[in-house]
C-alpha cells in the first residue's frame, strides 16, 4: 500500500536516480519524475552495464570531460522517455528528469569569477534545455541550478528563454525568495506561459543534521524538526505566493534529500511528514524501505509541530548561520562527486582502450 497511498495523499513522486532499471521500476509503482547527479551517473559507469556505449565514444576521441556529459545526457534522455507519457498526461504538469548544470562551475579549489559562472550557467542552461541546444528531446526535461549567487543570478535570462528549472541546494528562505522573484522576471518577458515551469528543491535532512551538531541546545522535541518545519513553513509560502499568477502549471516544491541520516530514525520519518502535495525527490532506498512498511499515509504537509516548539527553533537556529554553512558543505559536495565522475571514466577508458 505504502508508495499508492502516499501518492494518493497528493505527492508526486519523483526518483533520485536515472538507473534505467531503477527509473523502470518506480515508473511502475508509480513515479513521475526523476533527478540526476554525477554520483549517480558514475556509480552507474562502474557497474559495467554501459561499457559499449562508453567505447564508441572513446573512439570518437571525446574528452573525459565530454563522455561525463555525453552520458549524463544519454541516461536523462532515457529517463525522459519512460516519463513522457505522464508529461503528455498532465499537459506539462509533472513527468520531469532534471539534468544538473557542471558542478563545478562551484568549484571552490578553482574558483571562476562570477561574472563568467553567471555566463557559463546561461550558455549550459540553454543548451542542455532548449531544442536548439541539439541534444535531443528536451520537453520534459529541467535543468537543476543551483542556489549559489551565480546561479541565482542566471534564473532570470534562462525563464526568460523558457528554460524549465530546477533550483537546488536551497536551504533557507531567503534562497528560496530570491530564486522564486528571479524567475518570476524572467517568465513574464514569455510572451507564452503555457509551459512555464519551475520548482525549488527544499534539503531537509541535512538541516537536521546540521541542528544536531551546531545547535545542541535544541530540547529533543524540537531537536530533528527544523528541516521539517523549514520546508514545511515555505511550502506554504510557495503555495500562497502563486495563487495569484494565474498559470496553467504548477510552481512547485521539491521536498529534497528525504532519506533518514539516523539509524534510529524510522525510513519514512521525512516522506510521512512531507506527504500530501508537491514533488517528493526520494533516493530508492527510501522508496524501497517505505514500500516495505505497507503503511496507510495522509496529508500532513500543512500540518506544523505545536507553536512552543516553533518558538523554540524560531528562538535557537541562526538561519544565516544555518544557510552559510550548509551551503559551504553543500558545495563541497557539489564539485567533488563531478571530479570523481571524470575520474571513473579516466579509469574507464584505461581499461577499456587498454583491452584492445
Amino acid at each position: 500500500m505504502s508508495l499508492k497511498s502516499l501518492i494518493a495523499t497528493g505527492t508526486k513522486l519523483w526518483l533520485d536516480s536515472i538507473d534505467p532499471d531503477l527509473v523502470r521500476k518506480n515508473y511502475a509503482a508509480g513515479a513521475v519524475g526523476a533527478t540526476s547527479n554525477p554520483i549517480i551517473v558514475s556509480d552507474l559507469i562502474k557497474t559495467g552495464r554501459f561499457d559499449d556505449q562508453m567505447s564508441e565514444l572513446f573512439e570518437k576521441g571525446l574528452s573525459d570531460h565530454d563522455v561525463a556529459w555525453a552520458m549524463n545526457n544519454k541516461l536523462v534522455s532515457e529517463a525522459q522517455e519512460v516519463f513522457k507519457p505522464v508529461y503528455d498526461k498532465t499537459k506539462g504538469n509533472t513527468g520531469f528528469v532534471s539534468f544538473e548544470l557542471d558542478p563545478l562551475l562551484e568549484d571552490i579549489d578553482k574558483p571562476i569569477p562570477h561574472a563568467e559562472r553567471v555566463k557559463r550557467y546561461i550558455e549550459l542552461g540553454k543548451h542542455y534545455g532548449l531544442a536548439s541546444g541539439g541534444v535531443g528531446n528536451v520537453e520534459n526535461r529541467m535543468i537543476k541550478v543551483p542556489a549559489t549567487p551565480a546561479g541565482l543570478e542566471a534564473l532570470e535570462p534562462l525563464a526568460a528563454a523558457g528554460v524549465k528549472l530546477n533550483v537546488t541546494l536551497i536551504f533557507s528562505e531567503r534562497q528560496y525568495k530570491i530564486a522564486r522573484e528571479n524567475i518570476w522576471r524572467g517568465a513574464q518577458k514569455l510572451a507564452d506561459k503555457s509551459h512555464f515551469k519551475s520548482v525549488y528543491s527544499i534539503f531537509v535532512s541535512r538541516v537536521d543534521v546540521y541542528t544536531e551538531k551546531h545547535v545542541p541546545s535544541l530540547s529533543k522535541e524540537a531537536q530533528g524538526l527544523v528541516g521539517i518545519v523549514n520546508v514545511k513553513r515555505l511550502w506554504a509560502d510557495n503555495q500562497r505566493w502563486w495563487k495569484d499568477k494565474n498559470l496553467p502549471l504548477e510552481q512547485e516544491i521539491v521536498f529534497a534529500s528525504t532519506g533518514v541520516k539516523k539509524k534510529e530514525d524510522p525510513a519514512d520519518k521525512y516522506v510521512a511528514a512531507l506527504a500530501g502535495s508537491d514533488i517528493q525527490t526520494n533516493p530508492p532506498a527510501t522508496n524501497d524501505a517505505v514500500e516495505k512498511l505497507n503503511k496507510t499515509y495522509t496529508k500532513q504537509v500543512d500540518k506544523l509541530p505545536p507553536q512552543a516548539i516553533l518558538d523554540e527553533i524560531d528562538q535557537k537556529v541562526d538561519q544565516q548561520k544555518l544557510e552559510e554553512t550548509l551551503m559551504q558543505e553543500g558545495l563541497e559536495k557539489f564539485a567533488t562527486p563531478q571530479k570523481g565522475l571524470i575520474q571513473t571514466i579516466k579509469e574507464k577508458r584505461a581499461s577499456l582502450v587498454g583491452a584492445k
